[in-house]
């Protein structure tokens, strides 16, 4: 077992609504990637709203902007899901549902200790740390990966 988790933040504004014609094949595939990412190798979590399905309904950073958050083993767990399964197809396709124009940022990665659940609120302090400070350990991107601690957050040595 690892002493941290990676989590991951993106967000997005959809280019119209949920239930319309232009987002029509992102949500028929939605229910198809949850599940293949909570059955991929080092998935942990991810954040799911009312009935548990999806986290479309909840928008904590405004009406129009749709959450993704969730934990992983480590980098390479979540990298192998993004883009060595299914995923890569709706990702691919992501400019033809969201946009993000006019986000400073729109996706963050950063540890926490395992057995720990990021809040929204956390979540969003990351986002806006890589906006502002661009990434660090403590909110970074794929394309800037930081290790895990090298200590548990006890403090002893971490078997990460």
């Amino acid at each position: 077992m690892t002493a941290y988790h990676l989590a991951q933040l993106n967000i997005a504004r959809p280019r119209g609504p949920l239930d319309g014609p232009l987002m029509a094949d992102f949500m028929s595939r939605l229910e198809e990637i949850n599940a293949l990412a909570d059955a991929a190798p080092g998935f942990v979590w991810r954040l799911v709203g009312e009935g548990g399905a999806d986290a479309t309904a909840l928008r904590p950073y405004g009406p129009d902007v749709m959450v993704n958050l969730s934990l992983w083993e480590s980098v390479e767990a979540l990298y192998d899901f993004t883009y060595r399964t299914a995923h890569l197809d709706v990702l691919r396709r992501r400019r033809e549902w969201f946009h993000h124009d006019d986000l400073p940022a729109y996706a963050v990665l950063w540890w926490v200790p395992a057995g720990t659940i990021p809040t929204l609120e956390e979540a969003h302090e990351r986002l806006t740390m890589l906006a502002s400070d661009g990434p660090t350990a403590r909110a970074f991107t794929y394309r800037a990966p930081f290790p895990a601690p090298a200590t548990s957050p006890t403090g002893e040595p971490a078997n990460a």
